[in-house]
């Protein structure tokens, strides 16, 4: 997601340029229908050897002439390598691990950790784009996705849709079911929207969407489904978005959704909404007194449940009234 700047900035420099974009699975979805994406290659790391091999394979024909690796972790190197490209460009080496940094022809400039996107753009000094030019995402959904969507949407009761995001890939930063529950009960008496619960389909997304449909006597609205595609769509047309540090969370920023970010096991100013919707954050990360740090990345473990429904709910009025 925080890439999607760069392959923008590269078509208006030309847009014969030919962006070619390495992602795992799930990622490599939301690039799906991208104006400034022309090919995207998907890798399977956690296939071991054999991802590594799948790779090659459909990679073999790449030539490339310049490759952006804005990853930190060794399975980065190999897309790179396999581009071809004479020119490979990393992070600091300070921000890689595992001898990443020894496959880069050149490396950015060292300095503080800083919010990711903002790291990302750092990457302009390589294509000789200002860092302060406009910044742009371009999600992109197709003429039948939208009317997907359109058919989705008319099936609800015609309310502002709120969506909440039930779950994450990491389960320590995931919120109570409960807590959705309740939060759910006072967006539909309260604030008169429709409850929408999006996620992808785990065991553990759909055991709390049962949960929080049972508490919340059947009300909110079931839209876990197995696409990223069919997430963004619902994402796209929602008034407002709850979710942790989540892909959906960026998603919705991207798209200009507002978004009430719950944070208390990663840091929000690190890896949270960039620039926009910061207002609408509930932070129980940053400790009582200290100022905001992007540098601080050690996760606190248990913390979730310091988020409040009444947190969440204070969020939902400054989204009203800032952004109706």
């Amino acid at each position: 997601m925080h890439g999607l700047p760069l392959a923008l900035d590269l078509k208006a420099i030309d847009q014969d340029i030919e962006v070619t974009w390495v992602a795992e699975a799930a990622p490599a979805q939301v690039l799906e229908h991208h104006p400034a994406v022309d090919r995207v290659v998907t890798f399977d790391s956690r296939a071991g050897l054999a991802g590594v091999r799948a790779l090659r394979d459909a990679m073999v024909d790449t030539r490339a002439q310049l490759t952006l690796n804005v990853q930190r972790y060794f399975k980065s190197v190999w897309p790179s390598l396999f581009s071809g490209a004479p020119v490979r460009v990393g992070l600091p080496p300070s921000k890689t691990r595992d001898g990443v940094r020894y496959f880069s022809t050149h490396v950015l400039e060292e300095g503080p950790w800083k919010h990711s996107q903002d790291l990302f753009l750092d990457f302009r000094w390589a294509l000789g784009v200002p860092r302060d030019a406009p910044v742009g995402w371009d999600i992109t959904l197709s003429a039948e996705e939208r009317a997907e969507q359109a058919r989705f949407f008319a099936r609800l009761d015609g309310r502002p849709v709120v969506s909440l995001v039930v779950g994450s890939a990491n389960p320590k930063k995931d919120w109570a079911a409960e807590r959705y529950a309740r939060l759910a009960d006072a967006l539909d008496a309260d604030f008169d929207m429709q409850v929408l619960l999006v996620g992808g389909p785990s065991e553990r997304e759909r055991r709390a969407t049962e949960t929080i449909r049972i508490e919340a006597g059947g009300r909110p609205v079931d839209g876990l489904g197995s696409s990223v595609r069919h997430l963004m769509s619902l994402v796209a047309g929602s008034r407002l978005v709850v979710a942790p540090d989540t892909g959906p969370l960026h998603i919705a920023h991207a798209l200009d959704v507002p978004v009430i970010g719950l944070f208390a096991h990663t840091n929000p100013w690190r890896v949270g909404p960039w620039r926009r919707y910061r207002d609408l954050i509930v932070d129980r990360y940053t400790e009582a007194g200290d100022d905001p740090d992007p540098s601080a990345y050690l996760p606190k473990d248990d913390r979730m449940d310091w988020i409040t429904v009444d947190d969440v709910l204070a969020k939902v009025e400054v989204a009203r009234s800032r952004y109706p």
